[in-house]
């Protein structure tokens, strides 16, 4: 087992049409006025960003995101990752009887020097610290839909 990959799953249930959650989330540079733990993006062209994030653990995660997918239609938009992650990630969007349901998923491989080293003790602390960073968007985001 390679202790530095990990798979995540998340799914978010808001309450707002699936149009603008889809706006929301394919607004990247916008993500840390709602996201606490996204630190900064900062825009590099059309399709691709520098991301930095940070959840309760002392340690910053910075990559770059370049967009692979972005389908309005399907609900879907997906980035690939290269930096201290280096991977992807996808968000899926579907309409429910009351919102939409926003279907999150990631998989990466952890290159931070730091976070390899600590791979096998640290990995209950970076998967609860990774939870932790998805309640609080989903709490962040469903109040920024609210506001909007």
């Amino acid at each position: 087992m390679d202790w530095s990959h990990y798979r995540f799953h998340t799914q978010w249930t808001l309450a707002a049409p699936l149009a603008d959650v889809y706006d929301a989330l394919e607004q990247a540079e916008d993500y840390p006025r709602w996201w606490p733990q996204v630190r900064e993006v900062d825009r590099i062209d059309d399709t691709s960003g520098v991301v930095r994030i940070r959840s309760l653990l002392p340690y910053d995660l910075t990559f770059t995101a370049r967009e692979t997918r972005r389908d309005p239609a399907a609900g879907v938009l997906e980035i690939t990752m290269t930096g201290d992650l280096d991977g992807w990630a996808r968000w899926t969007l579907t309409e429910t009887g009351s919102g939409t349901l926003a279907d999150y998923d990631q998989e990466v491989d952890v290159t931070k020097p730091l976070m390899r080293r600590l791979a096998v003790p640290g990995r209950p602390l970076f998967r609860a610290n990774h939870a932790l960073m998805m309640r609080a968007g989903r709490r962040g985001l469903a109040a920024h839909l609210e506001a909007v």
